[in-house]
């Protein structure tokens, strides 16, 4: 009952292409509050991998990823909030995961300023 080899099992079996075995590992491994697991849940239903896809659950285990800290789950959701049009709720999860140390919203985030899409107040 550890989290972190249930996480670690999924990503092998992930790798062997043996999704369905990923998501149950996966989902044992989110229930005990693995947020990487969260992540990769969010990656099976995004892509159908094991799992029917789903934008419902992707977004479920991207959020639950993303309040727990997960880098790449803010980062995604920006751009999710991107695509749709909401550019400032988009922002404010590219600052969030920039703090987190995640390099692309770094960039992200620098060619917006540059181009005028958000000022130093949206850094406040």
């Amino acid at each position: 009952n550890d989290p972190i080899a249930l996480c670690l099992m999924g990503h092998q079996r992930y790798n062997e292409g043996e999704y369905d075995l990923a998501f149950e590992y996966w989902t044992q491994a989110a229930e005990m509050g693995d947020v990487k697991s969260h992540y990769r849940l969010s990656i099976l239903y995004r892509h159908g991998l094991g799992v029917e896809k789903s934008e419902e659950k992707k977004l479920y285990y991207l959020e639950e990823a993303a309040i727990a800290g997960h880098p790449d789950a803010r980062y995604n959701l920006g751009c999710i909030e991107a695509k749709n049009g909401r550019i400032d709720r988009a922002v404010k999860h590219w600052i969030i995961a920039a703090n987190l140390g995640h390099d692309e919203s770094i960039h992200l985030l620098k060619s917006f300023y540059k181009r005028g899409h958000m000022g130093k107040e949206d850094f406040a």
